[in-house]
C-alpha cells in the first residue's frame, strides 16, 4: 500500500499518539548484539552508532545518555516521497520552541521530542490538523 502524498491531506490526517515509555539516544562505537536488539531504532555514523532506546533499557545496559524523550507516532501513512510534511509539522513545533528529532518510519513519521514537552507537542500537531481540514 502506498502512502499518502497530498500535503494537505497529510497535515489534516496527522492523528498524533503519543507513545508509552521515555526514550533516550545513546552512542556506541560498536553496538552488541543485546544492545541492537534492545534498541528501537539505529543509525550508524562515522563517530559510532546512534540507539534509540528505552531509558530503562540504556540503564540496565549501563548505556550513557543525556536527552530525554518523549515518542510521537503520526498516524498518518506518509510516503516516503511525500513533500513537505517534516518542515510543516517541525515549523509548528519550532514556532512553539520545541525541538524535535524525526524519523521516518515505512508506514509513519515518528517524532522525538523532549519529555517535558510531549504534551505540548500532541496539542500544537492536533492543531496543526485541524487548522489544515
Amino acid at each position: 500500500m502506498t502512502g499518502e502524498t497530498n500535503l494537505g491531506t497529510l497535515l489534516a490526517s496527522l492523528s498524533p499518539r503519543l507513545n508509552p515509555g521515555r526514550f533516550v539516544f545513546c552512542n556506541v562505537p560498536q553496538p552488541s548484539v543485546v544492545q541492537m536488539a534492545a534498541a528501537l531504532g539505529s543509525f550508524r555514523e562515522a563517530e559510532g552508532t546512534t540507539l534509540i532506546i528505552a531509558r530503562e533499557e540504556a540503564d540496565r545496559l549501563g548505556l550513557a545518555y543525556d536527552y530525554l524523550a518523549a515518542w510521537i507516532t503520526l498516524e498518518v501513512h506518509s510516503s516516503l516521497a511525500a513533500v513537505g510534511l517534516t518542515a510543516a509539522f517541525a515549523t509548528a513545533l519550532a514556532k512553539q520552541g520545541i525541538s524535535c528529532n524525526v524519523i521516518a518510519g515505512y508506514h509513519h513519521d515518528h517524532l522525538f521530542v523532549a519529555e517535558a514537552d510531549a504534551e505540548r507537542a500532541v496539542a500544537v500537531l492536533q492543531q496543526l490538523a485541524a487548522e489544515s481540514r
